[in-house]
């Protein structure tokens, strides 16, 4: 007769099954092609830099990940084979913008001529967002980064980060008094 469910269909992988496939995928797709750094920082180097600069603002976000890609490269051999390593390097990247972090305004005060005009409250709305929600908001809907995308940057689950920009996007409907239920 057999085990029961011998023949059942295997279940749908999970959200974390899938991105671990992704994951392991980049790790042998580094191992195959023998990643340089210097291939890393082709791929992945503008994402980690927008990253940090949406967690900490232009300045500081910019010398962050600096201080992060040098470490990396500095200990390529141990950084490089990780499952994550752009992941990773962002964590290096927090830990020192951390060391330098003031709250600053993530817009420009006034626009330059060409450049979009923003809501005056949204820059204190930001700004009130915890960091992992306007990190989120910032990469999502600011610069129109897939899900995937920033999860993987930040190195939480998808699940995870829809969490904090719902959340976020609550917070600045609430703040800017957005009323969704337009007719």
């Amino acid at each position: 007769r057999g085990t029961p469910g011998r023949f059942a269909a295997p279940p749908d992988p999970t959200t974390q099954q899938r991105h671990d496939v992704l994951v392991t995928l980049s790790v042998v797709e580094m191992l195959l092609l023998d990643m340089t750094f210097e291939a890393f920082v082709a791929r992945n180097g503008v994402r980690l830099r927008a990253g940090l600069v949406a967690a900490y603002g232009p300045q500081i976000g910019a010398d962050a990940a600096a201080e992060a890609l040098a470490y990396g490269f500095e200990n390529w051999e141990r950084v490089g084979p990780m499952a994550n390593p752009a992941g990773y390097l962002y964590r290096v990247g927090q830990t020192a913008a951390r060391r330098e972090f003031r709250p600053q305004g993530y817009l420009p005060e006034s626009a330059a001529p060409g450049e979009p005009v923003f809501e005056p409250g949204l820059a204190p709305a930001l700004e009130s967002l915890t960091e992992s929600q306007r990190v989120g908001v910032l990469l999502v809907h600011g610069l129109g980064w897939t899900l995937h995308e920033a999860a993987e940057l930040l190195d939480i689950r998808v699940s995870t980060l829809r969490t904090h920009i719902k959340r976020a996007m609550k917070k600045l409907r609430d703040s800017l008094a957005v009323n969704l239920d337009v007719v």
